[in-house]
C-alpha cells in the first residue's frame, strides 16, 4: 500500500532536508508515541548507509523498527527502508522540492502489513490511517520548525 503526504514549507530545501533527518528533532517531533531512538545512530543526523532502531507504542503495541538508509542525495532525497521490523515491507522516500518561496516536501511510504494480520484489508483500514497521521503531524511539526530556523535565519542575516 502507499501513502504520499505533501507539505509546503516556507524554507530551503537544505534547512528541510537536514531537519528530516535529525534524529533529536525526530523524537521531538513524535511525542504522542513515547518514541524513542535505541539503536544505531540515536542522536544528530543520519547518513547513508546508517541505520537507526526506534522503540515507540502504535495502536496500543510497543514496537520496534530498525531502518537503514539506502538513498541519499542531499538535498533532494533520502530513502529508509525497514532491515528489521514488525512490516512485511515498509520503504519512506523522503523527497524536497525546490518550489517558489521554498520547498515542497514529499513523503512516499510503501508498505505492508506484518504476516501475522489480514493483510490489505488491516492496510486499508487501520494502519494507513494510523500512518497518514503520524505523516501529517511530522509534516507540520517539521514544517513549523524550518520556518521558524528560516525566519531566525534571516532575521539575524538583516542585522
Amino acid at each position: 500500500m502507499r501513502i504520499e503526504v505533501r507539505t509546503i514549507i516556507d524554507a530551503p530545501r537544505e534547512v528541510c532536508f537536514d531537519l528530516a533527518r535529525d534524529i533529536d528533532f525526530h523524537l521531538a517531533s513524535m511525542g504522542d508515541t513515547g518514541e524513542r531512538a535505541v539503536g544505531g545512530v540515536t542522536s544528530g543526523l543520519i547518513g547513508m548507509g546508517e541505520a537507526v532502531t526506534w522503540e515507540a507504542r502504535h495502536l496500543g503495541i510497543r514496537q520496534r523498527l530498525t531502518v537503514r538508509i539506502t538513498e541519499f542525495d542531499p538535498p533532494r532525497l533520502f530513502r529508509d527502508r525497514q532491515v528489521r521490523g514488525p512490516f512485511r515491507s515498509f520503504d519512506h522516500l523522503h523527497q524536497f522540492d525546490a518550489i517558489e518561496g521554498g520547498t515542497l516536501m514529499i513523503d512516499v511510504l510503501d508498505f505492508a502489513a506484518p504476516v501475522w494480520l489480514i493483510g490489505p484489508v488491516i492496510d486499508r483500514l487501520v494502519l494507513a490511517r494510523h500512518l497518514r497521521r503520524l505523516l501529517t503531524g511530522r509534516g507540520e511539526a517539521l514544517r513549523i520548525e524550518a520556518q521558524r530556523r528560516h525566519h531566525t535565519q534571516s532575521a539575524g542575516a538583516n542585522v
